[in-house]
Parts: structure tokens; sequence; C-alpha cells
């Protein structure tokens, strides 16, 4: 009985250690591009799903033993509850600005994650470590792909802070139409009495082919311009 304790117990560690692993690999990567969920909440919803899997498979034996006539124990009970708990971790990662959505692959990667700990937690090494393969591959590589798709950029926010009697909105507009960007939405934002600027938000759309800078100096080159923020997302 002892050895067989002591059995268990290396797979315990092999399979949290496994999970750490393979979950903090896909944190790094989000660490590194600087978003908000990066190695340490990655590695933990990896290991702490790992762990509610070991314990669904290790956890109940001797109850299940000494009733083994009454009990009808299905393991992936507790999985299930890991899979839609974790949502909620993954919605704390999204940001809405405007209409700007960002945070939504992080999202998904902590939700996958929380799958590659589960299935490390239940013994499927390869099946965990081909998975995180796929996930780093889709992070770092996959998005140059996605963008042979996509004419236009996500959604991209434009701040213009120009003077009040020198330039006009119009001439901004004209100046990102040159450069085929799409224009969805327009606010002016409220200044202080007796200012003599104005600050315009535009939410636009930028082709794939048209660098920040190009954009910068186009804005700039614009009569009364003072200051110009271009942010554009990152998922």
């Amino acid at each position: 009985m002892e050895s067989m304790f002591e059995h268990d117990l290396a797979v315990i560690f092999i399979r949290l250690l496994a999970a750490a692993f393979l979950a903090g690999a896909i944190g790094i990567e989000r660490e590194v591009k600087r978003h908000p969920a990066g190695f340490r909440t990655h590695m933990l919803v990896g290991t702490g799903a790992c762990l509610v899997m070991i314990m669904a498979l290790f956890g109940f034996q001797d109850y299940l033993l000494s009733n083994n006539d009454i009990v009808a124990y299905d393991p992936s009970r507790l999985a299930s509850y890991v899979i839609s708990g974790v949502g909620f971790l993954g919605a704390g990662t999204i940001i809405v600005q405007g209409a700007s959505i960002k945070g939504l692959t992080t999202a998904a990667s902590i939700w996958v994650v929380a799958a590659i700990g589960l299935a490390a937690g239940a013994g499927m090494y390869i099946p965990a470590a081909f998975t995180t393969f796929i996930v780093l591959l889709s992070l770092m590589l996959l998005n140059k792909v996605d963008r042979l798709f996509r004419p236009f950029s996500a959604p991209t926010s434009i701040t213009v802070t120009m003077h009040k009697y020198a330039g006009t909105l119009s001439g901004i507009i004209q100046a990102l139409e040159n450069h085929k960007v799409l224009v969805s939405k327009i606010k002016e934002q409220k200044t202080e009495e007796g200012k003599d600027t104005r600050i315009f938000t535009l939410q636009v759309e930028v082709p794939q082919s048209v660098e920040q800078a190009d954009l910068y100096d186009a804005l700039y080159s614009q009569s009364g311009t003072i200051e110009v923020e271009v942010t554009m997302t990152i998922t």
C-alpha cells in the first residue's frame, strides 16, 4: 500500500510539473508581448487545472473503495467545472475601448491553458504537449498569416489635438482618406473654456499596407495639428 502511494505521488508530481511547464511556455509568449495575463497567470491556471484533474482521479480513491457498492463516480465532472469557470478569468483580460476590443486572444489562451492542465493531470502528456505547440505556433506565427486575409487592421483609435482656429476636421479626414483609411466614428472631446484647442477621437480601419509612421506624417502635415496619438489594437 505504501509503495502504491509513493508511485501515485511521483505520478502526481510529474503531471503538475508538466502542466506548469507547458502552461508557462504559453504565458512567456504573452508576457513578451506585454499582455495583462502573462507567465505567472498562465502557469497558475494550468497548474490549478491539473491539480483539479489529479484530485478527481486520485483524491477519492479511499472513499470509492469503501463505498464501491453505492457510489457511481464520474471524474470528468470536476474537469467540466474548470472549463466553464475559467471563462470568468478570461473575461477579465478583455478590454473594450470604443470600437476596439483587446484581449480576446489572451482570454482564449487562458481557456486552452486550463484544458492543457486538465490533459496533463489525466496523464495525456502527448496531446497536452502537441496542443501547447499548436497554441505557440498560432500566437507567434499565424498572426502574420492572418493579415493576408484581412485588407484592414483591427479597429484603430486616432486622437488629434489641433488649434481651434488654424486647423479643420475636414483636412484631417481628407489626409486619412488619401491613405485609404476608413473612418467609422468621430467624437469631439470637451475642452476647458478659454483653451484654443480642439480634440477629436476617430475610430478608423487602417489598410495593412499603411505604416503607423505614415499616418503620423500625414496628420502632422495638416495645418493646426498640435498632437497626434495612434492606438492600434493588439490581440
